[in-house]
């Protein structure tokens, strides 16, 4: 993508879409992904809210993201978390506060949904390359410092997510793992038709 106007809408639209999945497989509850699921355990002990943490916790990461690569921090990320931090309260205390998901099939379709439209909001959020989320950022981070696989370098992530949610009492379950292994392939599933229609948004802004 190469106009700006275009890269900002789609990079907004992308983080909307991702937060709203994001949310959906926490209303769930079946177990969210390791990070979220971490935010979710501290909201639960503190008086701050799940987006409130999701901001923290990003802070958190630049610093250390920059420390491993030996850099400064990617300042450009706060805007990134922020928007998610700020949209996940917003579809959780807003819009979903008085969803009553109910059942394990409710439960399951809830997560299924949530898993494809994260997919769908993250392969839209990285096609205009703006700084990414500080949680894709550490995987990235160690990639490059130890030369790691890119499925290393996020397992590893993954592990430290999971054990401190573990340990904070955060909502750990089969959708923990369902979440895992679904996400890539659901970001695989939407990256052509998101790579399709910003090319077409590119497009209709240079017109």
């Amino acid at each position: 993508m190469k106009n700006i106007g275009a890269r900002i809408l789609f990079f907004i639209i992308g983080l909307v879409v991702l937060s709203f999945g994001v949310s959906m497989t926490i209303k769930a509850d079946l177990g969210a992904g390791a990070w979220d699921a971490l935010n979710v355990g501290l909201a639960e002990i503190t008086g701050f809210t799940v987006g409130n943490w999701v901001i923290i916790i990003g802070l958190i990461l630049m610093i250390v993201n920059a420390i491993i690569v030996k850099t400064k921090p990617d300042y450009f990320a706060l805007i990134t978390v922020l928007l998610i931090g700020f949209m996940i309260d917003f579809w959780l205390l807003i819009v979903m506060d008085g969803w009553n998901i109910d059942g394990l099939l409710v439960q399951i379709l809830s997560l299924t949904i949530g898993i494809l439209i994260l997919g769908l909001g993250v392969s839209m959020y990285l096609q205009p390359q703006f700084p990414l989320n500080p949680v894709d950022g550490l995987m990235v981070s160690l990639q490059q410092r130890f030369h790691l696989s890119t499925r290393v370098a996020k397992t590893l992530g993954e592990v430290l997510a999971f054990v401190l949610a573990f340990i904070v009492g955060g909502p750990i379950g089969i959708g923990t793992f369902i979440i895992l292994f679904g996400i890539g392939p659901s970001i695989q599933l939407f990256e052509p038709t998101a790579k399709k229609i910003a090319t077409r948004l590119d497009h209709s802004f240079d017109t």
